[in-house]
């Protein structure tokens, strides 16, 4: 139960979620109330089951193409929005892409170059160094067999990678034990599923690893420990930052000097703040610190980094969000401004009987309204609440290749988005033909029949 409260939570956390389950129930207490009208809807929309059918199917594909599209859009969205408490900062050098930095600067950092003999310094609350290798299966080096890592202090990998929140218990229990084998054995590392099948590897097995980013430092012995869950870092593995320091050191054993990017190891630092007035303090420790001299380093908020990561795919974000999703929209409403059109031109002899029974223009009129808002949110939560259950669970996400963003999830906000855009879109494409139902004329269909 703990895990449906949670979804719950999560799910009414969100203003227009709980305006959309409020409408769902206001529209289940009118279909309560007008039974009668209801049923009548109903066997209307059975009375040709296949138009019904692929019109339904229809909405279906177009909302599941618009779902996965804005999964994206709020995911760039949500990490690009700059948040005013419990965020994180980045450090990276200032003038140089990639980022090489010392890893010397890791301690100084990790405490914010806070100077205990000076009031008002501060500290941040948590920190993970980052450091890259990449390593071939042999002494080709090509792309296929290039196996990516992410060297890190695995005690932090939970706390502080984002691609590892929102475990379920059982993943979170997985990968505590997997961080716990590589902390005790440097040897070990964890590879991500669509690697490991991409290079034909399999848990359990020993590789060796010819250094790409590191010229001459190639890792022998590696026993891959575990794979990453479903959809986290599927590309990617997490080494313990030590092998490849204590590598470092050993080639400078053997040959006398150290390597060339010995000093350059540290790729960046993420610092963990409880408040953008934290950051502003530690923004200004870090950027005044003679720590930092050579080379010079740079503090920004993750989001502000992302965004500028993300800057080469503004055209490409803008034509997804401005071009292709009110196309779709369009497209729907047309389909369903078809069909309906179809079948009001079908049932005007009904119609014109309707009439002849008592019951008004405005009456006709939202009956023909309400059934094209049936089908279009029927199919919309059909097809919003089966992508969230099948690429989610199923797939863990589905890959959208943009930015160093492995996978997207679909976000618990997707289930009101499949109801309100069948629903508004079959309401806007009914309009025409529920007017022209409520202009048939009961003289002139019945002249026609006679």
């Amino acid at each position: 139960m703990s895990r449906l409260d949670d979804y719950l939570m999560s799910f009414l956390d969100s203003p227009w979620n709980v305006v959309g389950l409020a409408v769902f129930l206001f529209l289940l207490v009118l279909a309560y109330v007008y039974t009668a009208y209801v049923r009548l809807i109903l066997k209307s929309m059975l009375r040709n089951p296949l138009r019904t059918l692929l019109t339904s199917t229809a909405t279906l594909l177009l909302v599941l193409v618009i779902t996965l599209i804005w999964s994206v859009l709020w995911l760039l969205d949500l990490v690009t929005a700059e948040r005013s408490s419990d965020f994180k900062a980045i450090v990276t050098e200032r003038w140089q892409i990639p980022s090489q930095m010392p890893f010397s600067y890791e301690r100084i950092l990790a405490e914010g170059a806070a100077d205990p003999n000076r009031p008002g310094d501060v500290k941040p609350q948590d920190y993970i160094s980052w450091q890259f290798y990449s390593g071939g299966l042999d002494q080709k080096k090509t792309r296929e067999n290039q196996m990516f890592f992410f060297c890190v202090d695995p005690s932090k990998v939970l706390a502080m990678m984002d691609d590892f929140r929102d475990l379920t218990p059982e993943e979170e229990s997985y990968m505590k034990d997997a961080l716990r084998a590589i902390e005790e054995d440097h040897r070990r590392i964890i590879v991500g599923r669509d690697r490991l099948a991409a290079t034909n590897k399999r848990v359990g097995e020993r590789i060796s690893l010819y250094g790409m980013f590191y010229p001459g430092i190639d890792l022998d012995d590696c026993e891959i420990y575990a794979a990453l869950p479903e959809g986290r870092l599927p590309l990617f593995g997490l080494m313990h930052r030590d092998r490849l320091n204590d590598a470092l050191d050993a080639f400078k054993a053997k040959t006398g000097k150290a390597h060339p990017l010995a000093n350059k190891s540290l790729n960046l630092v993420w610092l963990k703040v409880p408040d953008t007035a934290t950051y502003n303090q530690l923004a200004k420790q870090i950027s005044e610190s003679p720590s930092f001299a050579d080379p010079a380093v740079k503090i920004e908020t993750a989001s502000s980094g992302i965004a500028a990561f993300l800057d080469s795919y503004k055209d490409m974000l803008w034509g997804l969000r401005w071009v292709l999703v009110p196309a779709i929209l369009v497209t729907l409403s047309l389909v369903i401004a078809t069909a309906i059109s179809i079948s009001v031109r079908e049932r005007r002899v009904e119609m014109a009987v309707l009439k002849v029974l008592g019951f008004g223009p405005t009456q006709i009129m939202l009956m023909v309204l309400v059934e094209a808002l049936l089908i279009g949110t029927i199919s919309g939560m059909l097809s919003s609440g089966g992508t969230y259950l099948i690429v989610n669970k199923v797939f863990g996400g589905f890959k959208f290749p943009i930015a160093f963003f492995p996978a997207f999830r679909i976000p618990l906000d997707a289930l009101w988005w499949g109801p309100t855009l069948g629903g508004l879109t079959a309401l806007a494409g009914s309009i025409v033909p529920a007017w022209s139902a409520r202009g048939v004329k009961v003289s002139q269909v019945f002249s026609k029949l006679s």
